[in-house]
């Protein structure tokens, strides 16, 4: 909901390029956890490993908006709070699908 507020103001130049990337992205980013969520354990690893790729793209690419000006410094910052905590716990069950499909 954060994005969508600030995805209205975003420059025209950028709002249906950048703009338009950054909103698929995060549309991917939940398919794809929203997929890891609903399979076996033995098959979600390459659904958060998805995940995580997206996210750390859409990092990027908040960035270049970031950089370009087209966000202003408070709401890259409170996009990035939230991306990161995401990032945080994509990780974290990453590390538990590991630890889990690992040999003892």
């Amino acid at each position: 909901m954060l994005w969508y507020s600030y995805y209205q103001v975003l420059p025209k130049n950028h709002r249906y390029s950048l703009g338009i990337k950054v909103d698929n992205l995060l549309t991917e980013t939940i398919e794809s956890v929203a997929t890891a969520i609903f399979l076996v354990p033995n098959d979600k690893l390459p659904y958060v490993r998805r995940g995580i790729q997206k996210l750390d793209t859409l990092k990027i690419f908040l960035m270049i908006l970031w950089e370009t000006k087209s966000l202003d410094d408070n709401k890259y910052i409170a996009l990035s709070v939230k991306i990161d905590e995401v990032g945080k716990m994509l990780g974290g069950w990453q590390g538990q699908i590991l630890k889990q499909n690992s040999p003892k």
